[in-house]
């Protein structure tokens, strides 16, 4: 079955208009609903988180009036972390969780994301699922069988504690100064509870959320917010979060950011050297770095690649059996904590590194130099497919023969908006940059 609402991430888009209106969550929320009640045998329980987005409140009442429409009782959590939702929905033994967010993006937009009973996002197969059901008549609940809704007032208390038992038992972080940037995001409460309950002395940054700030000029999206408050306080660490926590970039002390790659080779690193590394392989994307791919096989370690995307990193994982993934991007999965991507964990883990390595987070956070990379984007008309056009496809194949073993060439469609990525990698910056403006160039003139 295909999908046509759902992206790679949930259902996205800007608040009140399709498909982020109050209406399609409603109905979305009844066809879900359904779809776990199909067989009958399911305990009729769905947990629900938000971020601190204006729309949040809009969409989780909609979204709530639908599900107890086809008899699912609603659990309420307010504003947590998106991997809190995965670890309740697991941990309350619901059938599906859902997170009100849309992640990174601007306080206009939101999105619904899906987790299944078992805290995982949900398949490509139950998404389509829940699409076919939409797309009909949702056959509704008798009225004895109307679902009832109620708030969880220690949601988020529950994952502050299970977040805290990931962190390595009998260590602390006394005396430790830690910038967190919450983006005015899910974590802004939790994460400064979490590092100052463990020890450390905090700088909260980005914890006055106002509905319409997430993300404004702070966050994993703009580590410079972090960066200054870290040479500012000289702090030790900086950890910048993304609205709905489960991305993260870290910063040194000398305020420098380390990106996704960089704590991916950290952490694949030292699991390997503890001999904790499942597989002995690390499950990226297609946009993480040459240099990690080399770092990792210089240490006899492997780099799976899968397309971009959080979801197809923990379906290679899940598959293969591995414990470490994610993007450059920022989002670190860790199968042995989480279900999802978990910003927080992620830097619990770099700051555990800190306090037993005797290091400075600079020397842990640069694992290894990275190739150059230029990354540019091209808008194209909707319907339209540039990437056909015989001219691209010679300026293409002409660039990866001009690259040969010095680097590479990755050009794919954003799965969320009508841009053609080209990101290519080369260690001759100049030929790097020959090499893209004539890609650039051609999709341009293909798609005029």
């Amino acid at each position: 079955m295909s999908r046509k609402l759902f992206g790679t991430d949930g259902v996205r888009g800007r608040a009140n208009t399709h498909p982020m209106t109050a209406e399609m969550a409603l109905r979305l929320g009844a066809a879900a609903g359904r779809w776990f009640r199909r067989d009958g045998r399911n305990r009729h329980r769905v947990v629900i988180g938000k971020d601190t987005r204006l729309s949040g409140y809009m969409l989780e009442n909609a979204l709530t009036a639908g599900l107890t429409s086809t008899g699912m009782n609603v659990l309420l959590l307010g504003p947590v972390p998106t991997p809190a939702v995965g670890f309740l929905t697991r941990s309350m033994r619901a059938d599906l969780g859902i997170m009100i967010s849309a992640s990174h993006n601007p306080a206009e937009d939101n999105g619904i994301k899906f987790f299944g009973p078992d805290g995982f996002k949900l398949s490509d197969e139950a998404e389509a699922g829940i699409e076919a059901i939409l797309a009909g008549d949702i056959a509704l609940a008798q009225p004895a069988s109307i679902g009832r809704a109620k708030r969880i007032e220690d949601g988020r208390g529950r994952y502050v504690e299970y977040a805290k038992t990931t962190f390595p038992a009998g260590q602390r972080l006394d005396g430790l100064r830690v910038v967190i940037d919450c983006a005015n995001g899910a974590a802004y409460r939790a994460a400064p509870d979490v590092l100052w309950e463990l020890g450390a002395e905090v700088i909260p940054l980005g914890v006055e959320p106002n509905g319409f700030n997430i993300n404004a000029g702070v966050g994993s999206t703009h580590p410079e917010a972090a960066a200054a408050a870290v040479r500012e306080h000289g702090a030790h660490l900086g950890i910048s979060l993304d609205g709905d926590a489960d991305r993260v970039m870290i910063v040194d002390e000398q305020g420098h950011v380390a990106d996704g790659d960089q704590l991916m080779a950290l952490l694949a690193a030292r699991w390997a050297d503890a001999g904790r590394l499942r597989g002995g392989a690390l499950v990226a994307t297609v946009m993480s770095n040459l240099g990690l791919e080399r770092f990792l096989t210089g240490r006899g370690l492997r780099l799976e690649r899968t397309a971009v995307g959080d979801r197809y990193v923990v379906e290679r994982m899940r598959g293969a059996g591995y414990n470490l993934g994610g993007e450059q991007s920022g989002h670190i999965v860790m199968t042995d904590y989480a279900t999802t991507g978990d910003g927080l964990i992620a830097g619990l883990q770099v700051l555990a590194a800190l306090a037993d390595s005797g290091c400075v987070a600079s020397e842990l956070l640069r694992q290894f130099t990275p190739v150059p990379q230029m990354l540019k984007n091209v808008r194209y008309a909707a319907g339209a497919d540039p990437l056909s056009a015989d001219a691209v496809r010679a300026e293409i194949a002409s660039a990866e023969a001009r690259l040969a073993q010095s680097g590479r060439v990755l050009i794919r469609k954003s799965g969320t908006e009508p841009l053609i990525r080209v990101m290519a990698e080369a260690e001759d910056e100049a030929v790097l940059r020959e090499v893209v403006d004539g890609i650039v160039a051609a999709v341009e003139k293909a798609a005029a």
